[in-house]
């Protein structure tokens, strides 16, 4: 089999690899012979959390380490381990229950990343010896590198087109149905404020669609947003706001993810996929501050800046999920800058109209150590959206509650009684953490697919 990077299932010459938290430190440390124990306090190591340290052979040479963690189900707890570790075969010493040992090995291999599109590596990461019962834990690590590859990959060689093939190749790999309304099919079709916000770019707007699973199942409706470059259309960015802008796309990353794993693992759930992928661009037809746009709903938008498109094009894709009649729609977005003033980069922001859905949402976080916050739709705050020419605006002139009007512009699309929630991902690491390399991020994926097989009822 076809490994992950950081993986080897070659016994020979692998070293032991002795996993300890600081609180078994003392107890681990007395198990040792003498002169292992004394090189270890000579180190004065203590197996704080993200610390690691060799061990010396009896008879000379490398014998084994010792990884100092924090939380031992927490894969990020393990992420400093790949290259802090001299690059060979690693097998862990002693017994360990199956929750760890998959954390260990997920943080493995999230450790173990590096976007290499470009150029190599400086190194290679260590590597560990897999144990059985693996298959689980690494199609959730393929899906997390499956987000980080899409949205590390810059715009050139990830626009709508790229993002489409991507889409089609995983649904003809899983037996799934797809097509893509392209262009001005998009207005024949009626999905009018798609074209819109991609009409400018000279790369084709669409909406991609992917369906899945038997119709016995629970159908679950997955809406990504594929902003494949945001220049901020005529209210453009300042460079250092467009800097990074290939990440705008991180919503369709994550939902394409997730619909690929859902479809690995095989859940008994019915499954769509929607993703509207554009360009926010500036060009002679590119949508225009003060403009009224028509949408599937019938909905009337008043544009008022045209870098909040992002609400503009999911909304289209949302009224199509309603009219799927689905039990459930999750639409995930790198969606306001307004999330990450209030929760920082790591939280994601979590709306739901639906409190048992976002309860157990939630939850799934903090049992996979993959948190998330849930945030109020305040409904007085669509006072902060209203237009005198049109039904609804995309935004105003109040800087307050960004990421709520945001949401509440996305839950006017959303049929009454329709469970849904809506995740705003930052999608992105700002520097290197051991685990977490500068760039593209999965977040609250896992947590996400341990609630849809949830309500598979695995």
């Amino acid at each position: 089999m076809n490994l992950p990077l950081g993986f080897t299932d070659n016994a020979a010459d692998a070293l032991p690899l002795h996993v300890v938290t600081r609180a078994e430190f003392a107890a681990w440390q007395a198990t040792l012979p003498a002169p292992i124990a004394a090189w270890v306090a000579a180190q004065q190591f203590d197996a704080s959390p993200g610390t690691l340290l060799t061990l010396p052979g009896l008879e000379g040479g490398l014998g084994g380490a010792v990884l100092g963690i924090g939380d031992p189900l927490d894969p990020y707890s393990y992420g400093h381990a790949p290259f802090g570790l001299p690059i060979r075969a690693w097998r862990v010493a002693g017994a360990r229950d199956a929750a760890a040992t998959a954390a260990l090995q997920l943080g493995w291999g999230l450790g173990s990343y590096r976007f290499s599109r470009y150029r190599q590596p400086l190194r290679a990461p260590a590597q560990l010896l897999i144990e059985p019962g693996h298959g689980e834990t690494f199609d959730l690590l393929a899906a997390s590198l499956r987000v980080r590859d899409l949205i590390n990959t810059p715009t050139e060689h990830m626009g709508p087109e790229q993002l489409q093939e991507i889409a089609q190749e995983i649904a003809q790999r899983h037996g799934a149905q797809f097509d893509a309304v392209v262009g001005d099919e998009l207005l024949a079709q009626n999905f009018p404020a798609i074209h819109a916000v991609g009409r400018a770019s000279h790369r084709a707007p669409r909406l991609l669609r992917l369906s899945w699973g038997d119709s016995a199942h629970p159908h679950v409706v997955l809406v990504g947003k594929g902003v494949c470059f945001d220049t901020g259309g005529l209210d453009l960015k300042p460079a250092d706001g467009m800097r990074n802008m290939k990440k705008d796309m991180g919503g369709a990353a994550h939902a394409i993810a997730l619909a690929e794993l859902v479809m690995a693992r095989k859940l008994p759930l019915r499954i769509t996929l929607l993703v509207p992928a554009v360009e926010n661009a500036v060009g002679p037809d590119a949508f225009r501050p003060g403009e009224v746009i028509a949408t599937r709903q019938g909905i009337s938008v008043e544009i008022d800046n045209t870098d909040a498109e992002g609400r503009v094009v999911l909304c289209d894709a949302l009224t199509h999920a309603g009219e799927l009649s689905p039990a459930l729609v999750l639409d995930f977005a790198t969606l306001t800058g307004a999330a990450r003033i209030a929760l920082g980069p790591d939280l994601p922001a979590l709306y739901s109209n639906d409190d048992a859905l976002a309860l157990a949402w939630l939850d799934a976080g903090m049992h996979q150590r993959d948190p998330l916050w849930r945030m109020p739709l305040w409904r007085p705050y669509l006072r902060y959206l209203t237009s005198a020419i049109a039904d609804i605006a995309n935004g105003g002139p109040s800087k307050m509650a960004g990421s709520v009007t945001a949401a509440l512009y996305l839950e006017r699309f959303v049929p009454a009684g329709l469970p849904w929630a809506h995740l705003d991902v930052y999608s992105w690491n700002d520097s290197d953490r051991p685990g977490r390399p500068a760039g593209g991020e999965a977040q609250g994926l896992r947590a996400v697919y341990a609630l849809l097989k949830a309500r598979a009822g695995i």
